[in-house]
């Protein structure tokens, strides 16, 4: 009643009050052709906005570009001299070093720093060398040509990075990290040298934005490792020197080389050395300007070009949209949709997704109907199992209260095979999964009393909870009378698979000998009358020496997921 209420409404503005029908395409053609006089008017005075929004926006986006580039340069150097930092402590660590050997801790040291391109050197307390693994050990070494920083590294009693220095044996720029070593004699201080080319490579670790050049200068200004044309290590770098109004993030104009030059840093927290990058600012905005200037050019041809298409387009899309509306009507009142063919494909795919959403609906219903059918069938079993149930478990019980807890928990292990059942479907109910769940309630301490072995199947629900009930009723035998109740009991559970049979053995070990129940009760009913029966299986009881045990031998046809076998809806069966 609804739907069809929906569906007169919506069909009622389709007549004008004169009786005449309006044109399906005249709304279409009338919203996209003020939709072009929108964007076409007042065109000129938005690009004006834009063209300096997009200028500001770009230039934000470079800056960004390059900030973040010559961040990551400079941390990719942070991450070379605190590798250096940890070799040295590993160095220091050594049995040879803490040992005062400097002979074998000047072979193990060129072994390890082979094809670094890092040098090792150790000084005493008056920064005498002691080692340098440039030269042969043993020859004859003078102070370090730096001893301003191991004199601040012993001070600050960490690992210090030195500036940019001509180093006497290297004949060449180098740097230095040094360590203070403590517990050796006669060496304090660990130092990794490098010559400064070294770091080119982790200056162009990164690929700079066309037209820029980035030096890496120590704490003095001194360039160390440039890209820049005309840039000697060892240098002074006229750019970015300490002054007001330079902050690490903020770009600077300067001049250098005769020409205006935009520049950014990275100061490192490490050393204390930067990472400055430049270019021409002519060259900067260039490509800026020409990119906004092709942008509006372009956005006017599309503009004009979109008013003349979308005229044209109108009347093919109003029909294709009323044949959709149709459509949706159709599916909205339950009856079937196909898909059909129409000229744009944006709205041959909205149809072909309402035929799709058509049959999964008509599908929906169908499995809705089943599985209500399904339902009503699992419930009456349900409701068998449980009144068998409570018939046996009245069985030689006269105290209420025990009744009631021996029901309940029989009923909470129906429940716990059902779960399985809900949350695996059709597909089957896995048997390890079965048997943990089962046996998780019972499990004794230290777990490891009871061992689970077999491979993994999937059996259809009733064989899941028929077997689920054996489980739950055997787990609170050995509760109560069996392994679980004797503290050095064992309890094994294992299944195969052989010739169509899954063979299952519950096998319990006890120190004692075993108390008996009595009389026989549910659970040996359930064992024997429910297996057996429902499934059409072997059950056998098999007593030994230290202790007692079930054997099983079902057909895997009784178990397979696509076999539904039957459960005893008769109470009297399972008496």
């Amino acid at each position: 009643m609804a739907d069809g209420r929906a569906a007169r409404a919506d069909e009622g503005p389709k007549s004008s009050p004169a009786g005449g029908r309006r044109a399906p395409s005249g709304p279409v053609a009338l919203y996209l052709f003020a939709l072009v006089l929108v964007i076409l008017i007042p065109a000129l005075a938005v690009a004006l906005v834009l063209l300096n929004r997009s200028n500001d926006a770009q230039q934000d986006v470079v800056r960004a570009l390059t900030n973040a580039t010559v961040q990551a340069i400079g941390q990719s150097v942070d991450r070379d001299i605190s590798g250096m930092a940890t070799t040295l402590r590993v160095l220091s660590t050594t049995q040879s070093m803490q040992d005062g050997d400097l002979s074998t801790f000047y072979d193990r040291a060129i072994k390890a720093l082979a094809g670094t391109g890092a040098y090792l050197l150790a000084l005493d307390d008056s920064f005498q060398q002691l080692l340098n693994t440039r030269v042969p050990f043993g020859g004859a070494l003078g102070k370090s040509s730096d001893p301003t920083t191991p004199a601040r590294a012993l001070e600050r009693g960490a690992a210090t990075t030195s500036g940019l220095f001509f180093g006497q044996v290297a004949k060449a720029y180098v740097f230095t990290v040094w360590l203070p070593i403590q517990g050796t004699d006669p060496a304090v201080l660990l130092g990794l040298t490098q010559n400064a080319s070294n770091l080119m490579p982790a200056l162009q670790s990164r690929q700079l934005p066309d037209g820029w050049h980035a030096a890496l200068v120590d704490g003095d200004n001194r360039i160390i490792a440039a890209t820049g044309p005309e840039l000697e290590t060892g240098a002074d770098l006229p750019l970015r020197r300490e002054g007001p109004g330079l902050g690490s993030d903020a770009w600077t104009q300067e001049r250098f080389g005769g020409e205006d030059v935009v520049t950014a840093e990275w100061r490192s927290g490490l050393t204390g050395w930067r990472i400055v990058a430049w270019a021409s600012a002519a060259q900067v905005q260039r490509p800026l300007q020409d990119s906004l200037l092709q942008l509006a050019a372009w956005g006017m041809v599309m503009a004009v070009a979109a008013s003349a298409v979308a005229f044209l387009i109108a009347q093919r899309i109003g029909q294709s949209v009323l044949g959709l509306r149709r459509d949706a009507q159709r599916l909205g009142r339950g009856e079937a949709v196909h898909a059909r063919s129409y000229p744009v494909t944006e709205i041959a795919d909205v149809s072909f997704s309402l035929a799709e959403a058509s049959q999964r609906r008509l599908a929906a219903e169908r499995d809705i109907r089943f599985l209500m059918r399904e339902l009503a069938h699992r419930s009456k079993n349900q409701m068998a199992v449980i009144a068998a149930m409570a018939k046996q478990t009245a069985r030689g019980t006269s105290d209420i209260g025990v009744y009631v807890q021996s029901l309940e928990r029989r009923i909470m292990g129906l429940a716990r095979s059902t779960d399985l059942l809900l949350a695996h479907g059709r597909a089957g109910v896995s048997l390890r999964e079965l048997v943990d769940l089962q046996l998780a309630p019972f499990l004794p301490h230290p777990p490891n009393r009871v061992v689970i072995s077999g491979q993994d199947i999937r059996i259809n629900p009733q064989g899941a909870q028929i077997l689920g009930m054996a489980l739950h009723e055997l787990a609170t035998n050995a509760m109560r009378f069996g392994a679980f109740t004797d503290p050095r009991g064992l309890l094994n559970v294992a299944w195969q698979v052989e010739e169509g049979f899954l063979r299952m053995e519950w096998r319990e070990h006890l120190s004692r000998p075993l108390e008996e129940a009595g009389p026989e009760g549910f659970g040996t009913t359930v064992l024997r009358a429910m297996v057996g029966g429902a499934l059409e299986a072997t059950v056998e009881r098999d007593p030994h020496a230290d202790g007692f045990g079930w054997r099983f031998v079902i057909p895997l046809a009784a178990l397979d997921p696509a076999f539904a076998a039957e459960l005893p809806d008769d109470p009297a069966r399972v008496q």
